[in-house]
């Protein structure tokens, strides 16, 4: 099966389709193959129960403080992600390159993974977090990603005891053919996050879904865990 598109290996420095992103004073990225297996599979077992809420209260940032909008955090492994309007609660797990140099996926329909050659989610460029649509008939962790709306939140845990609060700006399906890498994984000037899973309609001769759904979101607030 053929995955998510391509990738970009994070250099030294830091709704619908969309088009340019802002490259003054990017960084360089490598670029690298993401042959990805893809979003389904029939092995595994059935998800797992979602995870209890925190009991948390989200607050804005004021512009130019730490981890407003266009400063971003400090680097922060990713623990826990939640999109509450399309029923996501999972765990992350870390998502290197194998060694074809395409993206790992997660074993399993549960957890998503997040790509560690990424900025880590709320520091200045893409976040990318990756997860199933479906595992051995049940439906994987994005299952729902395909009916996000522009303006959902989404919070992203982080070991720091830091929570990145997302706005979803666009959703957009791409044939796997022509994947938008750089809209993707290119460099940013913000703080971005990228949710990718498969869809369209499923090839059974190929095993493997024919589009991608691609979701994009912008840091909009901070608040601790």
């Amino acid at each position: 099966m053929t995955g998510w598109g391509r990738a970009t290996a994070r250099g030294p420095g830091p709704g619908r389709r969309q088009s340019g992103l802002p490259q003054a004073g990017a960084v360089l990225l490598l670029a690298v193959v993401l042959g990805v297996s893809g979003c389904s599979s029939a092995r595994g077992g059935p998800a797992p129960p979602p995870l209890p809420a925190p009991n948390v209260v989200a607050s804005s940032v004021a512009p130019g403080a730490p981890g407003a909008p266009g400063s971003g955090l400090e680097k922060s492994v990713p623990a826990r992600v939640q999109i509450p309007s399309i029923g996501v609660d999972s765990t992350l797990m870390g998502l290197g390159l194998q060694a074809d140099r395409s993206l790992q996926v997660p074993p399993t329909g549960f957890p998503a993974g997040w790509y560690t050659g990424a900025p880590t989610p709320g520091e200045l460029g893409p976040a990318i977090l990756a997860g199933h649509v479906d595992w051995a008939g049940h439906p994987g962790v994005f299952y729902e990603l395909r009916n996000l709306e522009p303006g959902a939140e989404v919070t992203v845990s982080r070991l720091d005891g830091s929570a990145a609060v997302f706005r979803v700006r666009q959703v957009e399906q791409y044939p796997k053919d022509a994947f938008p890498t750089e809209a993707v994984y290119g460099n940013l000037d913000r703080a971005g996050l990228r949710l990718i899973t498969c869809g369209g309609s499923f090839d059974r001769r190929a095993r493997s879904y024919n589009d991608n759904i691609v979701a994009f979101a912008d840091l909009v607030g901070v608040h601790p865990v």
